[in-house]
């Protein structure tokens, strides 16, 4: 992280390589970048984030032949919702309502190519 932000506490678990943190997909490197921001804007603090991702890892481990890093991260995204809903930064219904969304959306886009929401998307 550059830019003079302030270094991470350490995050017991976290796929990382000699440079920080290793991401195998984009959603990874987004849901880690997001929960910075928010703990940075004070909806959490880190010993908050670390009983959250701790429940999540306990109530959903690694599936079988699911690779460590994917599952953390799944973990780590389940933490973040959990998170953003319990602090009220969002509801479960309206983070719900937009994975749904993005699904649609990413269901209809060809590969490679960008997803644009669209409102038919949020319809039920």
């Amino acid at each position: 992280m550059s830019g003079g932000a302030r270094p991470l506490p350490e995050v017991p678990g976290i796929p990382c390589d000699t440079e920080g943190p290793a991401f195998r997909a984009p959603w990874q490197a987004q849901a880690f970048a997001m929960t910075v921001a928010l703990h940075e804007r004070g909806l959490f603090t880190w010993p908050e984030w670390a009983q959250a991702l701790a429940r999540c890892i306990a109530a959903a481990p690694a599936l079988p032949g699911e690779d460590a890093g994917d599952a953390y991260y799944r973990q780590w995204l389940a933490a973040l919702e959990e998170m953003v809903a319990d602090k009220g930064a969002s509801s479960t219904t309206e983070l719900r309502r937009f994975q749904h969304a993005w699904d649609r959306a990413a269901d209809r886009t060809p590969h490679g190519q960008p997803i644009e929401l669209r409102p038919a998307d949020f319809e039920d």
